[in-house]
């Protein structure tokens, strides 16, 4: 006789409730994914200073009007909370106190992959497209590129595109914030 095993899926209510009870810590490197507690993989050098310098940059050119958020949880829906490197949220910052944000009130969020790549594309990018995140980026350090994605549907983004170093891109809710490839690779 064959043993079915059973999966919980985990809500985000319960996840919370797993950290206020001390089961998950702040120092627990993990995110819920479609029900699954994922562990993340730690933070290499070139990977925080590519997190570092999105903030910068964007922190610099957008105040007032956008909240760069630094690998901080975003809530998708019941059963995912992922902790992207760097989400644009709607303005004021003070609007996320008691909830982080939600699709609706996400411009780009952007995923730093250097060991990370093919879980970032094949289980992220999908579970933000289905969400409705208007705009995703991946930089690839590896690949020494970044992968821009727009237009989502249920199934995926309309509008893969990737720039190189030497090349430019801009949010696409912010047209006139232009950053060059290099400034973030490096």
């Amino acid at each position: 006789m064959a043993v079915q095993v059973q999966r919980y899926t985990f809500t985000v209510g319960d996840y919370h409730r797993m950290a206020e009870a001390g089961i998950l810590t702040e120092d627990d490197r993990v995110e819920l994914i479609c029900g699954e507690i994922t562990e993340m993989a730690p933070i290499g050098s070139r990977h925080a200073n590519s997190a570092d310098g999105f903030n910068e940059l964007l922190g610099e050119a957008l105040r007032g009007r956008a909240v760069v958020r630094v690998q901080n949880p975003i809530t998708i829906d019941e059963h995912s909370e992922p902790q992207p490197d760097i989400v644009l949220a709607h303005p004021p910052r003070g609007r996320y106190a008691g909830a982080h944000p939600g699709p609706g009130e996400v411009f780009l969020v952007v995923e730093v992959a250097d060991t990370t790549l093919q879980f970032d594309r094949e289980v992220k990018l999908p579970l933000y497209a289905k969400a409705g995140i208007p705009e995703v980026w991946i930089v690839d350090l590896v690949g020494h590129r970044i992968e821009t994605y727009r237009d989502p549907t249920p199934y995926g983004y309309r509008e893969p595109r990737y720039r190189y170093p030497g090349e430019t891109l801009s949010p696409s809710a912010f047209p006139d914030v232009i950053l060059k490839v290099d400034d973030v690779l490096a």
